[in-house]
């Protein structure tokens, strides 16, 4: 996909949608110097260039009993496509898993997991992992904190 030009007002216009995808486009219109209908006419052609990918409502792990973060390294036993392709859609297919990063280094995916409790985190590895003749090795860390998460991107 090509990057469309982003000018100043552009970015301020994504500035606010990042921080709340709700906010009316008068709002953002006042912030940003622009009439409402401009700014519409401005977010329709970021939506259509792929700039905004989503607009979602971010829940609290913890209101829904999701109190348990895990960050997985994954190593496979080889990597052919066909094995990270298929790893691929193992991860994409599973709603534990938050994010998914193909990585350099000595392991081939890091993981970000969210389940309710130990329980649950080890019938995920049941599955993911130990089901997984593919899978040579996993190391896995407990998140102590979530210290900051979020998907805002740096716009300046």
């Amino acid at each position: 996909m090509r990057t469309p030009d982003l000018d100043q007002l552009d970015l301020a216009i994504l500035s606010c949608l990042q921080t709340d995808a709700r906010t009316i486009a008068e709002v953002i219109g006042s912030k940003v110097g622009l009439s409402a209908a401009a700014v519409q006419r401005r977010i329709k052609r970021l939506r259509e260039a792929g700039v905004i990918e989503k607009e979602i409502a971010v829940l609290s792990p913890a209101a829904l009993g999701l109190d348990m973060t895990f960050v997985v390294m994954v190593e496979m036993e080889r990597e052919s496509m066909a094995v990270l392709d298929g790893f691929r859609a193992q991860v994409l297919a599973d709603d534990c898993v938050q994010q998914c990063y193909y990585v350099t280094g000595t392991a081939d995916f890091v993981l970000v997991v969210t389940c309710p409790d130990m329980a649950a985190f080890e019938n995920f590895a049941r599955r993911m992992f130990f089901d997984n003749p593919n899978v040579r090795h996993f190391t896995t860390s407990v998140a102590m904190d979530r210290v900051k998460v979020g998907l805002t991107l740096p716009l300046s």
